[in-house]
């Protein structure tokens, strides 16, 4: 029988409202994926040291619900001197980014399959990423369920302490609600300056982002940069 979805997450660290709901299970080509793979990719020891993590320094990036992998991927590919730590709960999602990376020969790719806020919260060492990149996270566009919005002022607070001078913070959404509710708390945050940007060129088209053109939502890429 698949194991169940529990069975491969790591404990919860913290008692904060999550901001997904791992459903899934766990299939005997995952299992073989994970049971092959993670070993190489999977960072599991917090606080994470990114240049030891990786084997060298070089520019840190912090991928916030990968899903497949297809941006993780492509971004580590088209910067091979970039560091790019993907977090996902979603353990199909990682057997198949890392089924796609050992395939590519992709090296500079590391993941934590857990949640983000382990690694928010006092699992990164401060000023120690260059570029977080949260695409299509769930909008949850109820109003009941606002609270579970990953984008929120204490996660921005955390964002803020692990970005170093000058990094970045890339949201990419097709959801207008979503996009305003980020706009407004990164414009209120006084850790960060809030920019509109370019959808990314190296982005490919992929999963949430066609979805949405195909029901005619254009992506938004707000973000920001810490407050020098």
């Amino acid at each position: 029988m698949p194991a169940p979805s529990h069975a491969w997450l790591p404990p919860r660290r913290t008692q904060e409202i999550r901001s997904y709901t791992p459903r899934f299970r766990v299939s005997e080509l995952t299992r073989d994926r994970l049971g092959a793979l993670l070993p190489r990719y999977a960072v599991t020891s917090l606080p994470v040291d990114p240049p030891a993590a990786f084997g060298r320094p070089g520019e840190v990036v912090f991928e916030i619900g990968s899903g497949h992998g297809a941006a993780a991927l492509a971004y580590a590919a088209a910067h091979p001197f970039a560091s790019v730590l993907a977090v996902e709960v979603h353990v199909p999602g990682v057997a198949r980014m890392l089924a796609a990376a050992d395939d590519a020969g992709v090296t500079n790719l590391r993941v934590y399959v857990g949640d983000a806020v382990d690694l928010l919260s006092a699992g990164l060492p401060p000023a120690s990423v260059d570029r977080i990149h949260l695409f299509f996270p769930d909008p949850w566009p109820k109003r009941r369920h606002e609270k579970r919005r990953l984008v929120q002022r204490h996660t921005l607070d955390r964002m803020a302490g692990v970005l170093a001078p000058g990094g970045v913070l890339l949201i990419g959404t097709d959801h207008p609600v979503y996009a305003d509710h980020a706009r407004a708390l990164l414009a209120a945050h006084p850790d960060f300056t809030a920019r509109e940007t370019h959808r990314p060129e190296w982005k490919p088209l992929d999963g949430f982002e066609a979805k949405g053109l195909h029901a005619g939502r254009p992506p938004v890429y707000p973000g920001g940069a810490p407050t020098p």
